[in-house]
């Protein structure tokens, strides 16, 4: 049975061992292991069942550890760094030889970031490699937000949990790289590009869809609950034609008043933060429920709605 602790010293020894743990960040809990060994970041894969062609996200206690891992360091990124470091901004930057090819997928560029989450920066800080850390869930489901997400989904298979609590964004990191030196997100998240432009004086571009998976989290269907889901901005229309079955139902900032089994208002003062940081949560709680259909409404298209919207297509996605 899996352990959870809040003793930093003890899942570093963990770690040292080769094996994994899950840790807290401010984003998402992360399934972690030593970035630099081949063996140990193996058991990240077996375990969620993720296939070995998705990139892995490199994450270090400060800034200066991450240079030995990256071929150069622009204005640009240290621009980035000083803004958003530590926080939930991942920069796709080229590699180094010291981070191995099953990190990157075979990609010459890898995934790095510095969470913002003390319990974890402890814990970086007192290794002397980086931890590689996907969403510590099954591949392409809901992300885990809480330790008793990552209990219920992963705790017959991991040996411990780092218990920092609930996490405090939410969704997963914006991802920003650069394409022929114009900056370019690959995944969107709590930082927006309109917060990007501000730092850079440019705004970036989005990267149009493609068959090669470039960087973490491009998968069209991910976080997404087994129940039937589907993500609406018309409720009435869409409770209609499935009211004869269960349903559960997330809205954005009020009650519909409906016949529903179970509906959770994410936000009443209306806040896209809010809505952010508590929807992996109520997905979560629905998915356990033994319902029929979760319907999800809409955020609205602005900032961080943005992200939280690509979520919610990703996870109604059905190949």
């Amino acid at each position: 049975m899996v352990e959870i602790t809040k003793d930093i010293l003890f899942a570093k020894s963990v770690l040292d061992e080769g094996n994994i743990v899950a840790i807290p960040t401010e984003t998402v809990f992360g399934l972690a292991a030593n970035g630099t060994s081949v063996q140990a970041l193996k058991k990240i894969f077996r375990v969620i069942g993720r296939p070995i062609i998705y990139p892995l996200i490199l994450h270090f206690g400060d800034f200066n550890s991450i240079t030995p891992f990256v071929n150069g360091i622009t204005t640009d990124v240290e621009q980035l760094a000083n803004a958003f470091w530590p926080g939930p901004l991942t920069l796709l930057l080229p590699r180094s030889k010291k981070v191995p090819d099953i990190v990157t997928a075979g990609s010459n560029r890898v995934a790095v970031r510095i969470p913002n989450h003390s319990m974890t920066i402890a814990l970086l800080k007192s290794l002397d490699y980086p931890l590689a850390a996907p969403s510590a869930n099954p591949s392409g489901y809901i992300s885990p937000t809480k330790p008793q997400h990552v209990e219920k989904q992963l705790g017959q298979s991991i040996p411990l949990i780092l218990d920092g609590g609930s996490c405090k964004s939410g969704i997963e990191s914006t991802i920003l790289g650069w394409e022929n030196g114009i900056p370019t997100i690959y995944r969107t998240g709590v930082i927006t590009s309109d917060m990007i432009a501000k730092v850079l004086g440019k705004a970036p571009e989005f990267n149009k869809k493609s068959d090669v998976l470039e960087a973490p989290g491009m998968m069209s269907s991910h976080y997404a609950p087994k129940t039937k889901t589907l993500v609406t901005d018309d409720i009435p229309t869409l409770y209609d034609k499935h009211k004869n079955e269960d349903i559960g139902l997330i809205t954005f900032q009020q009650n519909t008043g409906l016949k529903i089994k179970k509906e959770i208002v994410l936000s009443s003062k209306a806040s896209l933060e809010e809505m952010a940081e508590k929807l992996y949560a109520a997905m979560h709680l629905l998915d356990g429920m033994d319902l029929d259909v979760i319907i999800i409404e809409k955020a609205p298209d602005e900032g961080i709605g943005r992200a939280i919207n690509d979520r919610l297509e990703r996870s109604s996605f059905k190949k």
